[in-house]
């Protein structure tokens, strides 16, 4: 099967196409599209009147009116924009390890999420925590370069979730939708980056994808255990207890990852590589708004 179709398979597709993204907050968009806005503009269906003042397009006065009033009346229509969405993904070694990978689930979840972006006409970009980015891309046509780009994507980057948010925030002024899909997993810990994305005043959901056997591990015995991103060593020995301390301690980690998400208005998921994305699409992010 072409790895075009392992991201995003033909009939998840199919069934993306009824569904689009949606937002808490109201941004102005830079271009058409398909998505009402707040503000009054020019499209075809009618929101209001209002009396007309020096500087308005005459062409927007309703003329029947004023042949019954004898007063100039502007009419104002519900006008259309686009969305701006950008998917922000982890590619640091410790994405690398699962089956499906972490990374690879990232990638899936990035296709589908930007397929239904493109499909409503919003304007959508990907980019990684090392800088890499896809150009920005708008309806159909820019599927492939989607795709294309999510392909090339390898878990190499070994930066900071602080230093990759700070510098996406720096690149990237405009208002919008951002999903950070990453592991959580950086020694710095990551307050400091969803600060960032606090100040930006985006509408924001942090997807934490964990693997199989990080959230069940299924070891025992004597191990040598070895970080893939700084190469630091523990030899330990695998024991019931420990494992049971192990979940202990990841459940209050991810507990106080969704409580400081919510108390700053951002949206937190805690999600399995073994869950399907259609799943994880379909309920939690339909159900937290962000798809319709």
């Amino acid at each position: 099967m072409p790895l075009t179709q392992d991201l995003l398979p033909p009939d998840l597709a199919r069934r993306l196409q009824r569904l689009e993204l949606v937002t808490r907050k109201v941004f102005r968009g830079r271009m058409k599209g398909e998505r009402r806005s707040a503000k009054k503009g020019q499209s075809v269906e009618f929101a209001d009147f209002r009396n007309y003042v020096a500087g308005d397009d005459l062409r927007a006065l309703d003329w029947n009116l004023y042949a019954r009033l004898d007063k100039l009346i502007v009419k104002l229509f519900l006008e259309e924009e686009d969305l701006h969405f950008y998917t922000l993904i982890d590619a640091s070694p410790s994405m690398a390890f699962g089956e499906p990978t972490k990374l690879e689930y990232a990638k899936r979840l990035a296709a589908a999420l930007g397929y239904i972006g493109l499909t409503r006409a919003d304007r959508v970009r990907v980019e990684t925590l090392g800088g890499e980015r896809s150009p920005v891309m708008r309806g159909r046509r820019g599927v492939p370069r989607l795709l294309e780009f999510l392909e090339k994507i390898e878990p190499t980057e070994n930066v900071s979730l602080e230093e990759g948010v700070r510098k996406f925030c720096l690149r990237n002024s405009g208002k919008g939708v951002v999903v950070l899909i990453t592991d959580l997993m950086d020694k710095q810990g990551y307050e400091a980056a969803m600060r960032y994305l606090v100040a930006q005043r985006v509408d924001t959901y942090v997807i934490q994808v964990l693997s199989g056997a990080e959230i069940d591990p299924d070891v025992a015995g004597d191990l040598r255990l070895v970080d893939c991103e700084d190469g630091d060593m523990a030899e330990v020995t695998i024991s019931a207890p420990l494992i049971a301390r192990y979940k202990e301690t990841l459940a209050t980690f991810t507990a106080g990852a969704q409580d400081y998400c919510n108390r700053r208005g951002m949206n937190y998921l805690l999600t399995s590589t073994e869950r399907p994305v259609e799943e994880l699409m379909t309920t939690w992010l339909r159900k937290r708004g962000l798809i319709r």
